[in-house]
C-alpha cells in the first residue's frame, strides 16, 4: 500500500519533495496557500533565478553560515551538479556567471518554476491551492494527518513541512509553518532578516540613491572585531546601502544588533581594493598634476563616479573651490584615506518582511540531518527555508532548498 504523503507548501523545497515521494511511489498531495505553487522562486534573483552555486561541496557548506554542515548529507545526496543535470534532462539549459551562480540561460524563473511544477505532477503528486494549513495533527508521538483553515482534515502517513521563511510574506511565506513546529515540540530558533538591505545613519547617503559601486570591498565591524567581509557590487538606497555585497554581510549584522543594539556596527568601504595606499596616493598625484589649476571638486571625474565626488569632498573637509595645486600633502593623504575607509554607521537592518531569506527556524538539533525527520514527531519531516539554516547571495539558499526537499521526500516515501 502507497505512503500517503502531504507536503505543506509548494515552493522549491516543497515542489522537489512532492516530486520524488511520488517517484518514489508515495500518494502524494501538495496543500499550498496561494493560488499557485512556486512564487516565491518567481522572484529569485530578480526574476532569473539564481538556481544554484557552481561550488564544490565544501564552498556550498562554508557559504551557508547558519548551520552549514547540518545540510553535508543533503547536499551529498543530491547535488548542485546533480540539480543541473536534473534541469537540463527536462530542458533548461543553464549558464554559469560571476561568482559560479547558476541561471537558466534563458534567464526566466518560470521556466525553473514550469519544470517543478511538472515533475510533482506528472509524478502523480495532487497540487491543491488556496489550502492554508491550520494544524498537523498528532496521536501518540506520530503524525495523523493536517487540519486546514477550512476545517477540513486530510489523513497522511508522512507529513513535509515546507512552508518557507517569514520574508516576502506576499508570496506565502508568512512564518506559519515556525507555528506548526513549536505546538509539536521543536525548537524555533529566534527569526531575523538575512540577504536584506541595511538602513545607515548618515545623510550623505541619501545623496547617492540610485547610485552603483562595482568591485569595492566592504568590511563589516561590531566595535573593534571583524564580523565579515565581500567583494562586489553596493547600491546605495534613499535609506542605506543594497546590493549583493550587503546582502552578504547583512545577516551577521543583524545579529550583532539583536545581541546587543548598544554596540556601534560599521561597513567600511574601500573604493580602490586594487590599489595600495601608495599605488592610489600615486595616482590621485597624477590627476592632480594634470588638474592643477583647477578647483579640488572638478579633479575627481576620473577617480569617481560623478555622483559620489560632492559626498567625497564634503566629507574630506577641503573646500571644493580649493584650487588643486594648493591643496597639501597632508589632505592628499586624508583624501586618499577616505577613499580606502568610507565609513557606514548601520542603525538597523530592514524589516524580515523585506529579507529575501530568514535566518532562524526549526532548530536543527532536533531534525535527523539524513532524513530531515523530526527527532521529536514520528512521520514529520522538514524542507527548505522553515529549518535554521540560511546562506549567503549567490545560489545557496536556494540549493539548500532543493537538497533538503530531496531528502525529505526520499525518506517520507520509503517509510
Amino acid at each position: 500500500m502507497a505512503m500517503k504523503v502531504i507536503v505543506v507548501g509548494g515552493g522549491a523545497a516543497g515542489m522537489m519533495a512532492a516530486g520524488r515521494a511520488a517517484e518514489l511511489g508515495a500518494e502524494v498531495r501538495v496543500l499550498e496557500k496561494m493560488n499557485q505553487p512556486g512564487k516565491k522562486l518567481l522572484i529569485t534573483g530578480k526574476g532569473r533565478c539564481n538556481i544554484t552555486n557552481y561550488g564544490e561541496r565544501d564552498k556550498l557548506i562554508k557559504s551557508m553560515p547558519g548551520n552549514g554542515s547540518f545540510l553535508f548529507s543533503a547536499f551529498s545526496a543530491f547535488s548542485n551538479y546533480d540539480l543541473i543535470s536534473f534541469l537540463q534532462e527536462r530542458g533548461v539549459e543553464t549558464k554559469v556567471e560571476r561568482g559560479e551562480r547558476v541561471f537558466p540561460v534563458s534567464d526566466d524563473a518560470e521556466d525553473v518554476a514550469r519544470v517543478f511544477r511538472a515533475y510533482a505532477e506528472q509524478r502523480g503528486s495532487r497540487i491543491i491551492t488556496n489550502a492554508p494549513v491550520a494544524e498537523i495533527l498528532c496521536e501518540h508521538g506520530h503524525v495523523t494527518g493536517i487540519k486546514t483553515a477550512g476545517g477540513k482534515i486530510f489523513p497522511a502517513d508522512k507529513i513535509i513541512l515546507a512552508t518557507g521563511g517569514a520574508s516576502y510574506p506576499g508570496t506565502g511565506s508568512t512564518g506559519d509553518g515556525y507555528t506548526m513546529a513549536e505546538k509539536l515540540g521543536h525548537t524555533i530558533q529566534p527569526l531575523r532578516p538575512a540577504l536584506v538591505p541595511l538602513e545607515t545613519g548618515e545623510a550623505w547617503v541619501r545623496e547617492l540613491q540610485g547610485l552603483t559601486l562595482k568591485n569595492v570591498a566592504a568590511t563589516a565591524y561590531c566595535g573593534a572585531q571583524v564580523l565579515d567581509k565581500d567583494f562586489g557590487e553596493l547600491l546605495f538606497t534613499h535609506f542605506g546601502v543594497s546590493g549583493p555585497i550587503i546582502l552578504s554581510l547583512s545577516g551577521k549584522i543583524a545579529a550583532a544588533l539583536a545581541k546587543d543594539n548598544s554596540q556601534t556596527v560599521q561597513i567600511r568601504i574601500n573604493l580602490k581594493p586594487a590599489l595600495s595606499e601608495e599605488q592610489l596616493y600615486a595616482r590621485l598625484q597624477r590627476d592632480f598634476t594634470e588638474f592643477a589649476r583647477k578647483q579640488f571638486k572638478n579633479a575627481l571625474h576620473k577617480l569617481l563616479p560623478q555622483k559620489l565626488i560632492p559626498v567625497v569632498v564634503g566629507l574630506s573637509g577641503i573646500s571644493g573651490d580649493k584650487e588643486v595645486h594648493q591643496i597639501t600633502r597632508e589632505e592628499r593623504r586624508r583624501i586618499v584615506q577616505l577613499l580606502l575607509d568610507l565609513r557606514l554607521t548601520v542603525t538597523k537592518s530592514r524589516p524580515l518582511a523585506e529579507a529575501i531569506v530568514t535566518a532562524g527556524g526549526v532548530s536543527v538539533r532536533e531534525i535527523n540531518p539524513k532524513t530531515m525527520e523530526s527527532k521529536i514527531i514520528g512521520g514529520l519531516y522538514f524542507a527548505g527555508e522553515v529549518i535554521d539554516i540560511d546562506g549567503y547571495t549567490g545560489g545557496f539558499n536556494l540549493q539548500a532548498a532543493f537538497s533538503t526537499g530531496y531528502a525529505a521526500g526520499t525518506h517520507a516515501a520509503r517509510g
